[in-house]
């Protein structure tokens, strides 16, 4: 079996390139991503639980590829003003994920977030026979809901709540493919920590919603069910977690992770961690998976990431006017059909040189 870290990388390059030197894969949207048959003959290398998953609920593995898609579409929202803007080209993207960075990190935790937040709520639309919807009849009950009406309302667990352990267990057994190899291995252990915050950035943040029955609108009874929190304010959350990642090395004993530095405290579960300094990605430069930020659009007048001091490396930009279409005057025809006219519209652009 292949240490953990290597079994991902080619998990990664299964679902996110759209080719390399072994053979032609599929990119991330094409249709084959989502047949898991297709997906298992291609991840023959892969063993253990991963190899049973295929195996057993090839289900189980389509909704993997589902949430292996959010989690990349979700890390280019985050990094769409970074010089890394989370690229999915094949021949670069590779090589940041052979590179323990702050990068690897984000996309190693969104990723296994993806597939946790994927195969939960596959359960609560009912699209999974092996789970449905959260059990609650060991459950505390809910918090009771501030303002006025609502003290000694009676209450009941209903609805359909996330069942999101079941959701984590299935990221975990997937995403992690935990080897006696892998388990001193630094790199292994550091991708394993990464996997795990993402997890627990779904599992940690779950939300109680209520909704009140009684008459004439009075809230007699309370309907209470747990959801997940949507998968942008996950996103969100571990963007925060990469901005404030963990630089650390691996202890004599090869199973433990220390921060480095003076006066560091030890990463909690959902911080994370990294163990090698990031390029600049200034440049394009296919060894280390930078595309560079020439040509890259930037704001001219903002102070941050996106703006076009940091975002061109200090190389300056140009501004450019570009002609585009877009609907207008659009007007409704009853019934039911909108209709637009296409009008040009001209936009001044700043683009790094």
């Amino acid at each position: 079996m292949l240490p953990s870290s290597r079994t991902q990388l080619w998990l990664f390059f299964i679902l996110l390139c759209p080719a390399n030197i072994i053979g032609l894969w599929w990119a991330v949207g094409s249709p084959l991503v989502m047949d898991p048959n297709s997906i298992c003959r291609k991840t023959k290398r892969l063993a253990g639980k991963q190899a049973e998953l295929c195996q057993l609920e090839p289900e189980i593995v389509q909704e993997v590829a589902k949430g292996t898609k959010l989690g990349v579409r979700e890390c280019q929202y985050q990094f769409r003003f970074r010089r890394w803007n989370c690229t999915s080209h094949s021949k670069y993207f590779g090589k940041i994920l052979q590179q323990d960075i702050r990068e690897t990190a984000f996309v190693y935790a969104i990723t296994a977030a993806g597939v946790s937040h994927a195969i939960t709520q596959a359960c609560s639309m009912g699209e999974l026979l092996q789970c449905g919807c959260e059990l609650t009849r060991s459950r505390a009950p809910p918090s009771p809901t501030a303002g006025p009406g609502t003290e000694g309302t009676a209450w009941e667990w209903g609805g359909c709540g996330d069942d999101v352990q079941f959701g984590y267990e299935k990221s975990q057994q997937f995403m992690d493919a935990k080897s006696k190899k892998g388990k001193n291995d630094i790199r292994a252990l550091i991708d394993l920590h990464n996997n795990e915050a993402g997890r627990l950035a779904v599992r940690s943040y779950m939300r109680t919603e209520c909704k009140c029955h009684g008459l004439s609108g009075s809230c007699t009874l309370r309907t209470c069910w747990r959801k997940m929190p949507h998968f942008r304010e996950v996103g969100d959350r571990l963007l925060e977690r990469f901005n404030g990642a963990f630089k650390v090395m691996g202890g004599n004993d090869g199973k433990t992770l220390i921060p480095v530095g003076d006066n560091i405290k030890p990463p909690d579960k959902q911080d994370l961690i990294y163990s090698a300094d990031s390029p600049d990605f200034c440049s394009a430069n296919r060894k280390t998976g930078s595309l560079g930020t020439r040509g890259r659009v930037c704001n001219s007048t903002a102070m941050d990431t996106s703006g076009c001091d940091l975002l061109c490396c200090g190389r300056g930009h140009r501004d450019e006017t570009v002609v585009l279409e877009e609907n207008c005057l659009c007007r409704f025809h009853w019934c039911c059909v909108v209709q637009c006219r296409k009008c040009s519209v001209r936009q001044e652009l700043s683009l790094c040189v």
